[in-house]
């Protein structure tokens, strides 16, 4: 669940590029929108939530492994992946992996301009998706917790809409258009709150903090938006299969953190859809002998036990579209594009700076086989390019855009750079950071120490998450998620990976009276 970790996420891209088998006959005539779906089109697909704590590393990693390999899922979200995704996706055998979301995938992954880093595509065959985001609630003032400290209805319900509710929101609004048009679309994860489905007149009493019917924003969001709860889907008595996934029976960790010992038990790591979807399954994947637990690994590696639910899809066609398989790439390095077309005569792809107009800033273009696949994807040179930010554009015979998505360039094995704005700061002064050439990681964050601390070992002043982005900036000041003003004295500002506490860039500063 994240616990008390500190940071809300903390303990939160490679895209497919094998894609040649993309360059088939399409499925879909060329005028047909996005989500159109072939007849008998049904396929059975197994997503799984797992969250593995602290980069799966507390008890052993293969043990993390193992659980992932014995769930056999097609599509696995992790969370507190760290920087150990795609070691976990090469050791428990998954082609795909994307860091910006932490998913891994038997199918290609396609991460579509219109995902803004909320969702993923999984492509089932060429020119058929299922849209996939995967989630990590806040842990602060965790619900069931409060209950169990005699907090009101009220009040709990009150910091879940402030806490939780804000991220679940974008979520679902990235998603509205995808499932609009007929894309089955999940979103799974490590919710940190429970289901309103479980807290019922008759559930009271069942479990400790079980004191009442409650009726938990998160999951009423959801519900309220037309998703369906794949484990209360298949298993719609609360009673009978509570499905309490933290904490897990792990065992004790002497050097880590370890649940409160009278921690709530309660279930929190969901598996959500909405579309042409409907669960068939749903299992629990622990500590061998745990409650519930269908499918038993010993012992086991995190303080979560993972989900694995089985849907019955109908994957439909997606957008016209482009998205890059890498949004940073050393100069030279060959970019593949993927692209969703219309299929006319003419169409190309075309690299622009950042924000450039493809009909007079075209650098590079190279032409989709018009008339033929509508879906496909184009090797793109880069070795004429500076380092810089560009964006890849989907054109038509007139050279009107049709998509866009952004990628950068660097000098190859040139760092990450984190800079300020200034470096003296008055007392009570917003701080400004701004990062390029980063990783763009899901859950990198810039974390502000005194002077030369070592981000393994010393408390952090403050922190900012980077929101995935390979460049951009952030403030620092009272709205923050710290201690404000910082007192007078000598600071360093680290870029941090993936919720890790390894930096990869600094900057050196001084506040001052």
């Amino acid at each position: 669940m994240a616990a008390s970790r500190v940071r809300p996420h903390a303990r939160l891209a490679r895209v497919a590029t094998a894609l040649a088998l993309i360059l088939g006959v399409a499925l879909v005539p060329t005028s047909a929108g996005a989500g159109r779906r072939a007849p008998s089109s049904v396929l059975s697909l197994r997503f799984m939530t797992f969250n593995i704590e602290y980069g799966g590393t507390v008890i052993d990693f293969e043990q993390i492994v193992k659980g992932v390999m014995r769930a056999h899922a097609d599509v696995v979200g992790v969370n507190e992946a760290y920087s150990h995704l795609r070691r976990l996706a090469k050791e428990a055998g998954y082609p795909y992996a994307n860091t910006r979301l932490d998913v891994i995938s038997r199918y290609p992954l396609i991460d579509p301009p219109g995902g803004n880093g909320r969702y993923l595509f999984v492509q089932t065959a060429p020119g058929r998706v299922v849209a996939v985001g995967n989630i990590h609630l806040s842990s602060s003032e965790y619900g069931p917790r409060r209950l169990l400290d005699g907090w009101s209805r009220r009040r709990v319900l009150r910091r879940e809409r402030a806490l939780r509710l804000p991220g679940i929101r974008p979520f679902v609004h990235a998603l509205a258009p995808v499932a609009t048009a007929g894309i089955p679309s999940v979103v799974m994860g490590d919710f940190n709150a429970p289901s309103m489905q479980d807290y019922t007149a008759a559930t009271v009493g069942a479990r400790p903090q079980n004191r009442f019917p409650i009726r938990w924003p998160v999951s009423a969001y959801l519900l309220g938006h037309g998703y369906a709860d794949s484990y209360r889907q298949v298993y719609p008595n609360p009673l009978a299969r509570p499905g309490l996934t933290w904490p897990s029976g792990r065992p004790r960790s002497a050097t880590s953190w370890n649940p409160r010992r009278d921690a709530p038990r309660d279930r929190i790591d969901q598996i959500w859809m909405t579309g042409p979807a409907s669960a068939t399954a749903s299992e629990i994947v622990g500590e061998r002998g745990g409650p519930e637990v269908d499918i038993g690994v010993r012992p086991w590696g995190s303080d979560h036990r993972a989900v694995v639910s089985t849907l019955d899809v109908t994957p439909a066609t997606p957008p016209v579209m482009v998205a890059s398989s890498r949004r940073l790439l050393g100069v030279g390095t060959d970019l593949t594009i993927t692209y969703h077309a219309p299929g006319a005569a003419g169409e190309r792809v075309v690299v622009v700076p950042r924000g450039g107009d493809p009909a007079t800033d075209a650098l590079e273009a190279v032409p989709t086989p018009g008339g033929q696949p509508v879906d496909g994807s184009v090797l793109l040179p880069t070795s004429s390019l500076a380092a810089g930010a560009y964006d890849a554009v989907l054109v038509d015979a007139a050279d009107a855009a049709l998509s866009r998505t952004a990628f950068w360039t660097r000098t190859p094995g040139s760092p990450p750079v984190l800079t300020t704005t200034k470096h003296r700061y008055a007392v009570g002064a917003p701080l400004r950071f701004s990062w390029t050439q980063a990783p763009g990681n899901r859950f990198d964050w810039v974390g502000v120490y005194a002077r030369d601390a070592n981000p393994a070992v010393a408390s952090y002043a403050g922190y900012v998450y980077t929101r995935a982005t390979v460049a951009g900036s952030a403030a620092f000041d009272r709205r923050a998620d710290h201690r404000w003003p910082l007192p007078r004295g000598r600071y360093t500002a680290y870029y941090l990976t993936n919720d890790s506490y390894r930096p990869v860039a600094s900057v050196d500063f001084v506040v001052r009276g």
